[in-house]
């Protein structure tokens, strides 16, 4: 049987570091989606989600293992829709543990065989994170050294 994973967030920009999380994820995956969704605490996003989506599409283009999809319902509601029972994510210390714990039990206890795997984030990424690289941004700093992508282009 084929060991699908779900690689969830908002990806307001998609950084280095998840690009090394989804990479290490293929050494224990066959597939991995990336889902882009629509979190309703964060009311606006900063990059277009189409342009997020395209950014990703081009780092995976020559890896079919990964794929790229915008969601808008519950990640446990997804994962039974596509046939994935892991979600993947990243930690990069004990607050994104505490956070990250609560929400995979509640995604176990609403698809009773939906497995979080957690990976801790590479010590050169640590301190990356979408919110940085979006105030950053505003300030019109080239960010694309954080990114697996151009931006710019």
């Amino acid at each position: 049987m084929k060991k699908i994973a779900i690689f969830p967030g908002s990806f307001d920009p998609y950084t280095n570091g998840h690009h090394d999380i989804v990479m290490r994820g293929l050494k224990m995956f066959d597939e991995i989606i990336i889902g882009i969704g629509y979190n309703s605490s964060k009311k606006n996003r900063y990059f277009d989600i189409d342009l997020m989506v395209k950014k990703i599409e081009s780092v995976y283009e020559n890896e079919p293992r990964v794929k790229v999809l915008v969601y808008n319902e519950l990640t446990s509601s997804l994962a039974k829709k596509i046939g994935a029972d892991f979600l993947l994510r990243g930690l990069r210390n004990t607050t994104d543990f505490e956070y990250e714990n609560t929400i995979s039990q509640m995604n176990r206890k609403l698809k009773k065989d939906l497995e979080t795997v957690f990976l801790i984030t590479s010590p050169q990424y640590s301190a990356i994170t979408s919110t940085i690289i979006r105030e950053v941004h505003k300030f019109e700093i080239n960010v694309n050294e954080y990114l697996p992508y151009d931006l710019e282009s």
